[in-house]
């Protein structure tokens, strides 16, 4: 076993025997995604899976990177790139039909995903399933990403960011906005009710300050593999924090809001070095 595994290992099995969750059928929890639940942004790892089946250019991929790596070290929600990251994520699956994006979505989760979630974070969702409570990721990855991540994690369900479907193909457009900031909130808020969910007897996970606004919608919320600021906001608050990062990689992602900013500039690299290898040898 490799380090980082035997660290994420020790991790989970810390969580289960420091952790103890009531039954509650009015309670759920509530988890974001990137670094949070996996290591590193869903969404890259997923057009890193389209770019190496042609869905577009290796130098696209590269750009959207850059993009989101930027977004990420700024630690602010900048209204421009936002739009930028929305419409270049959109870009990816316009003109695709749904089955055929499902279908690819099945490989790149074991090729891309699967090997990057937390041990831990997994661990603490499982502690919530066993105690007979509801579990939802919430993300701003496209929805269809996000429940495919959810199913193959046992979990309840997702909610994420929603794309416009004609006639069985994406339009490249979305159906409302992006489920980042505060839409997080409203969306819980929104299942909550419908679920009969008691908020305060709820509980939210995320590593990202931005995240916020859904972290003190519920009554029990979780610093995960935090960021500075987030970390500090749980530290005056009394919050729980778990970093199931090792030392070393803790530091190099502690980053502003660096929700994977590490995992989107290293996959760069790595993805078109092994393009340019790929090429070279054909």
């Amino acid at each position: 076993m490799q380090a980082g595994a035997a660290s994420a290992a020790a991790a989970a099995a810390e969580v289960e025997a420091s952790l103890c969750v009531p039954p509650d059928p009015a309670a759920a929890a509530f988890f974001d995604v990137d670094n949070t639940m996996m290591q590193g942004s869903s969404i890259y790892h997923f057009a890193r899976g389209l770019a190496a089946r042609d869905f577009f250019t290796w130098r696209d991929l590269a750009a959207f990177g850059w993009k989101q790596l930027a977004f990420r070290l700024r630690g602010t929600e900048d209204l421009g790139h936002m739009e930028q990251a929305k419409q270049a994520a959109l870009g990816f699956i316009a003109g695709h039909s749904v089955d055929e994006v499902a279908s690819l979505s099945e490989e790149i989760y074991d090729e891309l995903i699967a090997d990057r979630i937390w041990s831990g974070t997994r661990a603490l969702a499982q502690i919530h399933l066993d105690a007979g409570q509801r579990v939802w990721l919430v993300t701003a990855a496209p929805t269809e990403l996000a429940n495919l991540v959810a199913r193959r994690l046992g979990l309840t369900g997702a909610l994420g960011t929603v794309s416009e479907i004609s006639d069985g193909v994406y339009t490249g457009r979305l159906v409302g906005e992006p489920l980042h900031g505060p839409a997080k909130a409203e969306a819980i808020i929104a299942l909550a009710e419908r679920e009969q969910l008691d908020l305060a007897r709820c509980s939210a996970y995320s590593d990202s300050s931005n995240d916020l606004p859904m972290l003190t919608t519920v009554g029990h919320p979780v610093a995960v593999n935090p960021d500075p600021k987030l970390k500090r906001v749980a530290r005056e608050n009394g919050w729980e924090v778990r970093d199931f990062r090792t030392g070393r990689k803790a530091a190099r992602i502690g980053l502003p809001a660096a929700a994977g900013a590490g995992a989107v500039a290293g996959g760069i690299a790595v993805g078109l070095a092994m393009h340019r290898r790929v090429r070279r040898a054909a």
